[in-house]
C-alpha cells in the first residue's frame, strides 16, 4: 500500500472524527439550550428531555475517543497530526462536561418545579438566561474555529470568556441582595447560584 494512499486514508479517518465531534458539540449546545429554556417556564418535560439527551452524550465521548486510539495505533501518525488527535480527545472531553452542566441544570429546575417556588417569588431568572445566551454563543464560536480551524477566533473566544465571568459575578451580588431582602428566597436562590456556576463552566469549556 502507497504512502500517498495512507495518507488519503488518514485524511478520509480525520475529516469523518472531526464530523462527529461537531454532531457532539451541537447536541450539547442544544442541551445547554434546552436547559436553560427548561429553567425559563419552569418546563419539567423539557428538563426530562435534556438529562435523555446525556447518555448519547456520553456514549459519543467514548466512541469517538475509542476510534482516536484505533487511530493512532494503527497509522502511528507525525508528531503535527499527534498533536490535532490529542487536542480533538480533548475537545469530546469538554464537550462531554458541557453536557454533565446542562443534565445538572435540568436537575435543578425539576428540583426547583418540585418544590413548587417558582409559582411563589421572584428570581432573576433573566439575567441566568442571559449568561447563558452568552455561553452558548461562545460554544457556537469554539465549534465553528474547530471547523475551520480558525486560530484567530479561537483567539477571540478566549478574550470574550470575561463577559461571562463578570455576568457571573453580578448575578452573585443580586442573589445575595433577595435572600438578604426576603428569606424564604434563600433556597431558591442557592440553586441559582448552582445554575449560574454550571453556565460559567460552560463557558470555560468552550475557552478550553
Amino acid at each position: 500500500m502507497t504512502e500517498k494512499h495512507l495518507s488519503t486514508q488518514f485524511d478520509a479517518e480525520l475529516s469523518g472524527i472531526s464530523t462527529r465531534v461537531l454532531e457532539m458539540g451541537g447536541l450539547v449546545e442544544s442541551q445547554v439550550a434546552q436547559a436553560v429554556y427548561a429553567l425559563a417556564n419552569f418546563s419539567g418535560d423539557t428538563a426530562t428531555q435534556v438529562l435523555a439527551v446525556e447518555e448519547r452524550v456520553n456514549q459519543m465521548e467514548v466512541e469517538i475517543d475509542r476510534d482516536l486510539s484505533t487511530i493512532i495505533a494503527r497509522r502511528q501518525p507525525t508528531a503535527r497530526d499527534l498533536r490535532l488527535l490529542i487536542a480533538i480527545s480533548k475537545t469530546i472531553g469538554n464537550l462531554e462536561r458541557v453536557g454533565d452542566e446542562a443534565a445538572r441544570i435540568a436537575r435543578t429546575v425539576q428540583r426547583l418545579i418540585n418544590t413548587g417556588v417558582f409559582s411563589r417569588l421572584r428570581l432573576p431568572v433573566g439575567d441566568v438566561s442571559f449568561e447563558a445566551s452568552l455561553a452558548t454563543a461562545q460554544l457556537r464560536k469554539t465549534l465553528d474555529a474547530f471547523a475551520r480551524l480558525d486560530v484567530n477566533q479561537a483567539l477571540e473566544v478566549i478574550k470574550q470568556d470575561n463577559q461571562i465571568d463578570q455576568e457571573f459575578d453580578g448575578l452573585m451580588r443580586k442573589l445575595i441582595t433577595y435572600m438578604m431582602e426576603d428569606p424564604r428566597t434563600i433556597s431558591a436562590s442557592i440553586d441559582l447560584v448552582f445554575v449560574a456556576k454550571a453556565i460559567e463552566r460552560v463557558g470555560d469549556h468552550a475557552k478550553n
